[in-house]
């Protein structure tokens, strides 16, 4: 055994042995799987196409939309808000018991959020006015500004929801359901405005976020309500998808005429539904797998940069295209992804993704925390979830 694996699985042991034994680790396991699952999903499905000195956004899913099935594995934005609505049900719960005022908490909690995107908002206003100065190409430099900044909706959102804690904390899923099935049904039923289906930017992520409230009041603890959103979710995700015209990829494609989230859609809510379900059935055996050191420790980990990765992942994807732009083009990374080679030849790329993100880590960890220079300890990921100053990310 060498002096690193050694060093390792000491380390391991000492996050171990530092996590309080009341800490619910299924929680950060869900949380670092949903962040994972988007970059992973993200890295797959977009790809940037080299067309001399340009650069434009492609899919795979636009060639080979039998694909579609891929995106199921990676569209993990629901368990984002299912962890989210219980992590900060449970806040301010706990925040209210202690006296602690609704304002502090939520800026303690926003802060959080929107700390780290400084670093990115700075950096890119920095990349596009030296792009446009070069005389760089205004379509690529508009398709690397939105890629960059793609993540920011979701925090946006996700801010919203945080707001409205105290409001929607006893909120049955099915009323912010209800919105989005009737929403949709003027959209593509009765011709409505396409505009209208943005009300479901907030209604849809609503449905999973008041389902991490309910976790929270200990209405979901049972098995049985994991079995049943599974089930529903899945069965009416399928009858959308093959009789009611919904895509069947739960990702944006390029030039498609209707995307799942986009604004989102019933059939990326009732999927959403299934995921929470899978979700909360998992929980005994993720606690039960986090007690092994070394994977406790890597989740804490991914808990530890859970912001700088979610920020910062299509900055690596495009920063390793673009180095590589002037050896190209190079066949996954610069090429159509119009068939299998291509996801042949993509899959290695992540392994330079992953290098990429980890220098972006390593030059914005600091940010992590709200954009100060504090470095956090390692030790502080495994504390016990705390109500207003949030040990481990509450993403």
């Amino acid at each position: 055994m060498t002096r690193l694996t050694v060093a390792l699985r000491d380390t391991a042991a000492r996050v171990d042995a530092a996590t309080p034994a009341h800490r619910d680790r299924a929680v950060d396991a869900l949380r670092a799987f949903a962040v994972l699952g988007v970059v992973l999903g993200h890295w797959l499905v977009t790809a940037l196409v080299a067309d001399g000195r340009s650069l434009r956004a492609a899919s795979p899913l636009q060639h080979m939309p039998w694909l579609a099935p891929v995106s199921w594995a990676f569209q993990t934005l629901a368990v984002f808000f299912l962890v989210g609505g219980h992590v900060a049900t449970r806040s301010y719960a706990s925040a209210r018991k202690r006296g602690t005022p609704y304002r502090r908490w939520l800026h303690a909690r926003l802060a959080r959020l929107f700390g780290p995107v400084v670093a990115v908002l700075t950096l890119w206003t920095v990349v596009t006015l030296a792009l446009l100065l070069s005389d760089a190409e205004y379509g690529t430099v508009r398709t690397l500004v939105r890629l960059a900044l793609s993540p920011m909706w979701f925090l946006l959102v996700f801010a919203v929801l945080t707001a409205v804690t105290p409001l929607v904390a006893r909120l049955h899923p099915l009323w912010p359901l209800a919105v989005v099935l009737h929403v949709d049904v003027l959209r593509f039923g009765l011709g409505a405005p396409d505009g209208l289906g943005w009300l479901n930017l907030a209604a849809g992520w609503l449905v999973p976020y008041t389902l991490g409230a309910a976790w929270t009041r200990g209405e979901l603890d049972g098995r049985r309500s994991g079995w049943v959103l599974l089930g529903s979710g899945t069965a009416a995700t399928a009858a959308l998808v093959a009789w009611a015209g919904y895509p069947a990829a739960m990702v944006g494609v390029p030039g498609a005429e209707v995307s799942n989230l986009n604004p989102p859609t019933l059939a990326a809510v009732t999927f959403g539904l299934a995921q929470c379900g899978l979700a909360l059935l998992l929980r005994d055996r993720l606690r039960h797998a986090m007690r092994g050191p070394v994977a406790w420790a890597a989740v804490a980990l991914v808990n530890l940069s859970a912001m700088t990765v979610f920020l910062w992942h299509q900055t690596a994807l495009m920063a390793t295209t673009a180095a590589l732009l002037p050896a190209g083009p190079l066949p996954g990374l610069h090429t159509v992804p119009d068939g299998l080679g291509w996801v042949a030849a993509r899959l290695p790329w992540l392994i330079a993704f992953v290098l990429a993100l980890v220098v972006c880590g390593a030059a914005f960890r600091t940010w992590e925390r709200g954009g100060g220079g504090r470095r956090l300890r390692p030790s502080k990921v495994v504390r016990a979830h705390h109500p207003v100053t949030g040990r481990a990310p509450h993403v």
